[in-house]
């Protein structure tokens, strides 16, 4: 009897059998690109109840508040300045390969409703703190939800013990039922991922080629800062910050990543990190339910670096060199946008719309870099991923955990 294939192997042929099938056959690609919306829906289904139940499971499982506040203050850390290392490594290289000197501005188009549709940082994280925690979860609304979540497992330890382990037990009871389920729906990714990738291959097949000579460099650019940042920045701070394998823990996060690589959505591969990061890696399950869903909305490595690069090159097709002064605005300014992410409409463009005000550069300058967006979307959703990954293994190993890794 044949050897059952693994999970990765099933999705890495589901994704060159939807590249083949999408350049080839694009008419007949709406016969499967079902499959991928189902996939999506199913995803999408369970995000909210498997966060709200995580982090109530993983706050009481942390115990007294000071414990909780350690562990806080270690996981916004971590996200805050591998951030900032990936924002540095963007800044550095568009300022070597200077992607937009001599851009072909033809690629340019007019982005409507972005000035309207930014809040400034302050106001997103007033707007963190929910006024109907229910139309919240009906929204998906996570830093919300995470919020409500934090306060709601924080207090469920401090009532009377009759009250709170019955509270406590409902909701590890709700997070292993949502675990079951998002072990069901992994089943079927590389069906999901076939269809996604089919559709998307065949609604741009036709422009790759014209896309890569036009926009090559500026591409080349931000694949190489996120390569940087992915393989070398984040492995060493898991070798020597968190004293782990840092390539047995990416054999483990394989499916996740191809997940995130196939979605483009951190949100919706959030089920199978949770997954693969427990129960591959061993991170025990009060680390995972804590660090995870809050990186997932506030842990944005490969976002904050693709629009510090983004902005750059923007200001050097308009023909505009950014003074020092100015290129650390943009780095502060990617730092702290990229906290709020999750929580705004068309985020990643709205974000470089924010920093680009910030600057005094043209809002217009959004539509220099929208033909490839997807592309590279796809790209740094899966570096998200991975930092949040490592980042959860970091941590435990900083709680003094014993991982498989």
């Amino acid at each position: 009897m044949l050897k059952r294939i693994q999970l990765h192997w099933q999705i890495l042929i589901a994704l060159v059998l939807s590249i083949i099938f999408g350049i080839t056959l694009p008419a007949y690609v709406e016969y499967v690109s079902w499959m991928g919306d189902v996939f999506l829906r199913a995803l999408q289904m369970i995000i909210v109840p498997l966060i709200f139940s995580s982090i109530v499971s993983g706050v009481t499982g942390i115990g007294s508040g000071q414990n909780l506040g350690r562990m806080t203050l270690k996981t916004i850390g971590y996200y805050m300045t591998t951030s900032l290392f990936a924002i540095v490594t963007g800044l550095l290289l568009v300022n070597i390969i200077r992607p937009g000197v001599d851009a072909d501005l033809g690629l340019s188009a007019n982005v409507e409703g972005l000035a309207a549709s930014g809040d400034s940082f302050g106001q997103t994280l007033i707007k963190i703190i929910p006024t109907n925690i229910v139309e919240s979860m009906v929204r998906g609304d996570l830093p919300s939800i995470i919020f409500f979540a934090i306060f709601f497992g924080f207090f469920a330890t401090r009532v009377m013990p009759q009250y709170s382990d019955s509270v406590v037990n409902f909701f590890n009871g709700i997070f292993e039922i949502m675990m079951k389920i998002t072990l069901f729906v992994i089943k079927f990714t590389p069906l999901g991922v076939f269809g996604i990738v089919s559709a998307i291959v065949a609604e741009n097949g036709d422009n790759l080629i014209a896309l890569f000579s036009s926009m090559g460099i500026y591409m080349i650019t931000v694949l190489g800062a996120l390569f940087i940042h992915a393989f070398v920045t984040l492995p060493l701070l898991m070798k020597f910050i968190g004293k782990a394998n840092p390539v047995k823990h990416a054999r483990n996060m394989s499916v996740p990543l191809l997940t995130a690589f196939s979605t483009s959505s951190s949100s919706a591969t959030l089920p199978l990190t949770i997954e693969s990061v427990e129960f591959k890696s061993g991170v025990s399950n009060k680390t995972t339910s804590f660090v995870l869903p809050l990186g997932a909305t506030i842990n944005m490595d490969g976002t904050a670096l693709y629009q510090c690069i983004a902005v750059l090159f923007i200001s050097q097709a308009y023909g505009v060199d950014l003074s020092i002064v100015q290129q650390f605005i943009v780095i502060l300014t990617a730092l702290l946008a990229s906290i709020g992410a999750a929580g705004i409409p068309m985020a990643g463009l709205v974000i470089i719309s924010i920093i680009l005000s910030a600057v005094g550069l043209p809002l217009e300058g959004v539509g220099l870099i929208l033909a490839v967006d997807r592309i590279l979307d796809m790209v740094r959703t899966s570096v998200n991923v991975w930092s949040d990954s490592c980042g959860a293994v970091i941590i435990a190993k900083s709680e003094g955990e014993s991982t498989y890794v």
